[in-house]
């Protein structure tokens, strides 16, 4: 099941960047901020029906926490757009690396999480390998320095934040779903066409929509179905770190696709061994993290004697013949 997580998630995110370089690069649509809103109206036309059908049981989620959770994830989406206009690919680049790392101190704050010095050191491999191969030019400017911490912040704590609600309210990833993309969609449709003509001085409105570029932003919406389940499923099975440094595996195959469909340009030895530094701290680090202690909570919640008496008069009084 684990496995089937992760090749779920890496196949679809990588489809859709794919898909959307596609329709950017080729097709024009330059509208990055709108297009996610129609993924998450695609999301909750998918998540409705399945509920209409009975493939999914209703839950109940609090409305304070949706509405936290779209905040973060909307300032996650706009901060992120904004970085990037704002910032070098290099210092984008660098901001979302850091995603780990504050990840990592949300765990250590909210969860008691204690990595061992073997995590550690793979979470850093990691970081060094997909830095090597994807950081070129750095500059950065005050405006854009506050638009990446946003970014940064916001995404950190709204993938957090998934693992949170799914622990706390016994709820599945459909459901999270279902409570969450029907508002997501509708704050992204109505600030991206702001946003989009803001970052790219033009309107989605005016835009030509021809046959295939039309087949490709449908493409894009069924793609993005897949990659928005596949994230809650891997977050809500493992954790918002574990999400995040394997989750670099698909920024080495973006490039690797990039390459092999997009041209080789770029392609060079620095490249070549950023790749397989990130690629052996990935390994590094499933192998570290899943040993005992190799993250672990520094404070068990205790097991009162009350509690311990009520086990056991329960074991002595069962019926089950296993049970002596």
């Amino acid at each position: 099941m684990d496995t089937a997580a992760w090749t779920f998630n890496i196949t679809t995110s990588v489809g859709i960047i794919m898909v959307n370089k596609a329709l950017m690069a080729t097709y024009g649509f330059t509208f990055a901020t709108t297009l996610t809103g129609l993924h998450f109206m695609a999301t909750t036309v998918m998540t409705a029906s399945l509920r209409w059908m009975g493939y999914i049981q209703s839950s109940h989620l609090p409305f304070s926490e949706v509405v936290k959770f779209v905040l973060f994830a909307s300032f996650s989406i706009v901060g992120m757009n904004v970085s990037l206009m704002w910032n070098s690919v290099g210092f984008y680049q660098i901001a979302k690396l850091s995603m780990i790392p504050v990840t990592c101190l949300l765990e250590i704050v909210f969860d008691k999480i204690r990595y061992s010095r073997d995590t550690k050191l793979s979470i850093g491999l990691v970081l060094l390998g997909v830095g090597v191969c994807t950081v070129t030019d750095v500059s950065v400017n005050a405006r854009g320095f506050i638009a990446a911490f946003v970014a940064v912040w916001s995404t950190s704590v709204q993938q957090y934040y998934v693992h949170h609600l799914q622990r706390k309210y016994s709820t599945g990833s459909f459901n999270l779903l279902g409570h969450t993309a029907p508002v997501q969609a509708l704050t992204l449709l109505i600030v991206g066409p702001f946003l989009d003509h803001l970052l790219t001085n033009k309107r989605v409105y005016a835009y030509d929509y021809t046959l295939t570029s039309t087949f490709f932003i449908v493409l894009s919406c069924i793609i993005a179905i897949g990659t928005n389940l596949s994230q809650f499923i891997c977050i809500g099975r493992f954790s918002a770190v574990t999400f995040q440094v394997l989750g670099h595996m698909k920024t080495i195959l973006v490039l690797i696709l990039g390459f092999l469909f997009f041209g080789k340009e770029g392609l060079n030895l620095q490249v070549v061994m950023g790749m397989a530094i990130a690629i052996l701290g990935m390994i590094w680090y499933s192998n570290a993290s899943s040993k005992p202690g190799g993250k672990e909570h520094r404070s068990p919640t205790p097991v009162s004697k009350g509690q311990l008496e009520e086990e056991t008069d329960h074991l002595l009084d069962s019926d089950d013949p296993h049970v002596k």
